[in-house]
């Protein structure tokens, strides 16, 4: 079976140029979204959910246009490997993959790779900046909940006994777990 694809991302646009390339394309049904944004992830927009559903072993699914299924490289080569776990072929009419070609297949083996590399490229970049934010001093994560006076302040109330700690932690506007941390890490 062959399954066409089409979505546009407002009420405003229309679908026939997608629907009539999908037809001559030969696609057995077609299925459509509209006012689905390319930023939501394929498979929670209806349609596109609709029509992995009535995908199998063997079929085909066909979009006018990558950018129809998803919009950034690290989806749609999460789409394709589940294409091809599922012995799903994948064809986009302008972009020239087809997965039942061996052209096709190289272009997707490329896109793969590509995202590989720029997620170990992003992952490189960024623990780089820890490295040199660190040397710099800066101190990395969340900020603390308390101010050492803050905490100062805790530690004498709750050891003259004039509060509990459940009752700093209600002043101070933070879990009782943060004031027995802080305390402890203080001593």
């Amino acid at each position: 079976m062959k399954i066409g694809y089409a979505r546009v991302s407002t009420e405003d646009q229309n679908l026939d140029l997608q629907i009539e390339a999908l037809t001559e394309a030969g696609c057995d049904r077609i299925i459509t979204d509209q006012a689905q944004s390319g930023t939501t992830v394929a498979q929670s927009r209806t349609g596109f959910a609709e029509a992995l559903e009535l995908l199998g072993q063997g079929d085909h699914l066909v979009v006018w246009k990558l950018d129809r299924v998803g919009r950034s490289i690290a989806d749609l080569v999460h789409l394709l490997k589940l294409f091809g776990e599922r012995g799903i072929e994948f064809r986009s009419l302008t972009d020239g993959i087809d997965t039942t070609t061996a052209g096709g297949r190289l272009v997707f083996h490329i896109m793969g790779a590509l995202a590989e590399f720029e997620r170990d490229l992003i992952q490189e970049r960024t623990k780089a900046g820890l490295r040199a934010a660190k040397k710099r001093g800066k101190r990395l994560g969340r900020p603390p909940a308390l101010t050492p006076a803050q905490i100062a302040h805790a530690r004498q109330a709750i050891e003259a006994k004039r509060e509990t700690v459940s009752g700093m932690a209600e002043i101070l506007g933070v879990n009782r777990s943060t004031i027995q941390r802080a305390l402890a890490a203080g001593t």
